[in-house]
């Protein structure tokens, strides 16, 4: 695995990284060549998620490949070959690991890099990121764990919707590539027999820049020269003219238009809410007799994205967000509770070197991929194993982004129905081993991320299911040995992560990909 480790540290120093500017580390991960296995050439026959259909937008038909205009392309691409630069062949080299894999690798880098919550102002309020200031401090967005799962989903749906759509052109129109056309274009990465047009990797390069627009306002210039790169780099391989890249652009700003709207009216502009509706919270759960959640920062900083619960899931409508919540934690005055506490204080002063590590490896806070982005690099670093089409990758990503979306939105319509506190502030003699989070307790977000993406991987790669599972308990505990959940909160958090996975098998069953 090949997880941003060092960063896993970082929650230790929380204040060091409030507010602060990040730089977007690329780490070139070397990957072969994508070679898949098979081609998934019926992929336009695949049901999409948001699209209706597959050929829900037209696309007109190509030019012959016997005409000027097609050969004025072919020479093009000669041209690039015969004067590549080293440069020209690292990115060739870069790109043909495969679209899908690539840009998740780049979103995970912007997810780490606006994962930083903003300081307080002088008079003791937080700002709120805004999107229609996105320059301004703090810079749009804080990519905490919501929202980074619900960012890791419409990039990854949107991927998957655009190919759907492009195969679906793809066997209608059967144009060749263009180094099967002309003899004296090389093949420089390697070549399947699908057909050019439109291209696919132009598909995912323009959807994810639509999408990524959307998301990372303040990084478009950085998102569109690795567009550029990516289109390019198809160009130079022999791979694409550039109609075909045009045709998948073209194809690639409808069908993201689409996933657009559909995002602009799932709830998230109400996710952060107001201050009288964070008081209301607090003052519901002291009404039941319960103890109440409070932030622990000084000043007081607001809960995070208490309405993130209302957001439109994927896989199933929000009254089964509501059906299926777990039954409420154990009360504050009972004897589970207390028992439960003191299991926590334990591992807060006993702690074996081995449960700090485990602590530290799934920490996943601040100026890190958040734990859906951990779980998108555990999943990418297998899917390569598996030699998978790029549609294919862009199937299974989606699964499982779906599956972590959905998952937070459970999980935190769990936290804010019952606003259980956290072991510290019931004890204050516990000291944590990691960052203390700041939201509610019940249930753990790490354990239900953890058990739907155990759960969707281990149907997609079967043979891995039992490493899987056993990568979610050790993530689960490690929230435990942490001293910031209690084991009630890490249990049901999984429960409820394995019923939201069991959703996205039931999808990945009937769409046609199997």
């Amino acid at each position: 695995m090949k997880a941003n480790k060092t960063s896993k540290w970082l929650w230790l120093l929380f204040p060091a990284f409030v507010a602060c500017e990040r730089t977007i580390t690329e780490k070139n991960l070397q990957y072969e060549s994508l070679n898949p296995t098979s081609t998934d050439a019926n992929a336009g026959d695949w049901k999409p998620v948001i699209l209706n259909v597959a050929n829900e937008f037209p696309l007109a038909a190509p030019t012959a490949t016997n005409v000027a205009v097609y050969n004025r392309e072919l020479t093009e691409i000669k041209g690039f070959q015969a004067t590549l630069t080293a440069e020209q062949r690292a990115s060739i080299q870069y790109w043909s690991a495969g679209g899908v894999l690539r840009w998740n690798e780049i979103m995970r880098e912007l997810v780490a890099k606006r994962n930083l919550p903003p300081a307080a102002s002088a008079d003791g309020t937080y700002p709120t990121p805004s999107a229609a200031n996105p320059f301004g401090y703090p810079q749009f967005p804080f990519s905490n764990p919501p929202y980074a799962a619900r960012a890791y989903a419409y990039v990854s749906v949107a991927q998957y919707d655009g190919l759907v759509a492009a195969y679906y052109y793809k066997r209608l129109y059967n144009r060749p590539a263009p180094h099967t056309v002309d003899a004296n274009i090389k093949p420089l990465v390697p070549a399947t027999n699908l057909p050019s047009y439109p291209s696919e990797d132009a598909v995912v390069a323009a959807v994810s820049v639509e999408m990524l627009k959307l998301l990372f306002p303040a990084d478009i210039a950085y998102i569109q020269q690795k567009a550029d790169e990516h289109m390019l780099a198809r160009i130079m391989a022999g791979m694409n003219t550039r109609s075909d890249i045009e045709a998948g652009v073209q194809l690639a700003r409808q069908v993201a238009a689409k996933v657009i709207a559909r995002a602009a009216g799932d709830n998230m502009s109400r996710a952060v809410g107001t201050p009288a509706q964070w008081a209301d919270l607090e003052t519901q759960t002291a009404a039941t007799g319960e103890m109440p959640w409070i932030s622990k920062e000084f000043p007081k900083r607001p809960p995070m994205l208490p309405f993130f619960g209302r957001v439109k899931p994927f896989l199933f409508d929000s009254l089964t967000t509501i059906a299926i919540r777990p039954a409420a934690p154990p009360s504050t005055k009972s004897d589970k509770f207390r028992t439960e506490l003191e299991e926590v204080n334990f591992y807060s002063k006993n702690a074996t070197r081995e449960q700090i590590r485990i602590v530290h490896f799934w920490g996943d806070g601040i100026a890190t991929y958040t734990p859906p982005g951990h779980w998108n690099e555990i999943a990418c670093d297998d899917f390569v194993k598996q030699k998978f089409s790029e549609v294919r990758w862009a199937r299974n990503l989606a699964l499982l982004n779906m599956a972590e979306m959905d998952a937070a939105i459970t999980c935190w319509d769990a936290k804010f129905a019952y606003f259980n506190p956290r072991p510290s502030q019931v004890d204050p003699s516990i000291k944590t081993h990691t960052g203390l989070p700041n939201f509610p307790s019940y249930i753990s977000g790490h354990s239900t991320f953890s058990a739907a993406a155990a759960t969707i991987l281990g149907h997609i790669v079967p043979a891995r299911a039992s490493a899987y599972n056993a990568m979610a308990l050790e993530a689960s505990l490690s929230r435990l040995y942490g001293a910031i959940h209690y084991r009630s909160d890490c249990e049901v958090g999984q429960a409820q992560g394995v019923k939201v996975g069991n959703y996205a098998i039931a999808r990945a069953q009937t769409d046609g990909a199997n």
